[in-house]
């Protein structure tokens, strides 16, 4: 076996474990870059619905009290408003949701489903936890939602949702007195839950890693191949013509031409010690051949 084959054996052992642990870390890397870029959204649009809820209680639901007498108007309702917010959103981000997910809400648009009656159940059990954050499995892929419960913090919700009897008529007008009712104060009734697409943005981190692994690959096989032809010129070449010159005088021919040896590397230094190795072997060849000349005579 070459001494250029074991050097190659060697690069591409200590190459194929470069690509496998840069490839391990940078895909886990951008893995965990593409849930944060997700989470960021998701939180965004949170604080978003947030803003538009308080935006509705203190500034909208003041200006039409008096209207709200005469008729049930759904744009006085903070959820109803986050809900429109997020609506207007979906038009061009349709995979993003909101819901004010409840387990007894007013409108039956609201009600749970199975996994977010799971959602409010842990805030229910849990009343110190504030926001429960997961991924879950859609038939358009994979989806990341953050849930914060809806607590019943302020007693004047419970205008609307105590009894029926204590509610205003114009809400049992409009949803009837069978649903929304029996909430009680400090209780969870519900969890406002965001719900992003992953998709896209693991699609990316893909795209980018196989980008990184084909341009990490490509920068292994250059150095390759400047250590290839580095190795030749500065070890190879020297070595086999220390090699060819070591066989001429191994076959008795001490009148071969010396090594040119340039440079101060170790290679070098072997061809210095063989010149002189050289020398010597012919000097001694020299002696023995005039003391036979003597002794002949």
């Amino acid at each position: 076996m070459g001494l250029r084959l074991k050097f190659n054996l060697v690069l591409s052992l200590v190459t194929l474990l470069g690509l496998i642990g840069s490839g391990l870390i940078s895909y886990q890397i951008l893995q965990k870059n593409a849930r944060a870029e997700v989470l960021e959204m998701a939180r965004m649009m949170m604080e978003s619905a947030i803003a538009v809820r308080s935006y509705t209680v203190d500034e909208i639901k003041p200006l039409l009290a008096v209207q709200q007498r005469r008729a049930f108007i759904p744009q006085t309702v903070p959820a109803y408003a986050a809900s429109q917010y997020i609506h207007l959103l979906q038009k061009s981000h349709s995979e993003y949701s909101y819901k004010e997910a409840t387990l007894n809400p007013t409108n039956p648009a609201n009600r749970t489903t199975g996994w977010e009656a799971d959602i409010v159940n842990q805030f229910r059990n849990h009343p110190n936890v504030k926001e429960l954050i997961g991924e879950r499995d859609t038939p358009t892929g994979p989806q990341l939602f953050i849930g914060h419960p809806i607590t019943i913090t302020n007693s004047d919700c419970l205008t609307c949702h105590s009894t029926p009897a204590e509610a205003p008529k114009t809400l049992l007008d409009s949803y009837g007195s069978n649903n929304g009712f029996g909430w009680k104060l400090n209780e969870t009734v519900g969890a406002q839950i965001v719900a992003v697409p992953m998709s896209l943005p693991l699609q990316r981190a893909r795209i980018t890693f196989i980008s990184f692994m084909l341009a990490l690959t490509l920068v292994f096989v250059v150095t390759a191949i400047i250590f290839n032809v580095l190795l030749h010129f500065i070890v190879l070449k020297p070595v086999r013509a220390l090699s060819a010159k070591a066989d001429e005088i191994s076959m008795g021919d001490l009148t071969v031409e010396e090594l040119e040896v340039k440079g101060n590397d170790e290679i070098a230094s072997l061809g210095h010690s063989f010149i002189r190795m050289q020398r010597s072997l012919g000097n001694a060849v020299k002696m023995l051949n005039e003391t036979d000349d003597v002794e002949y005579k």
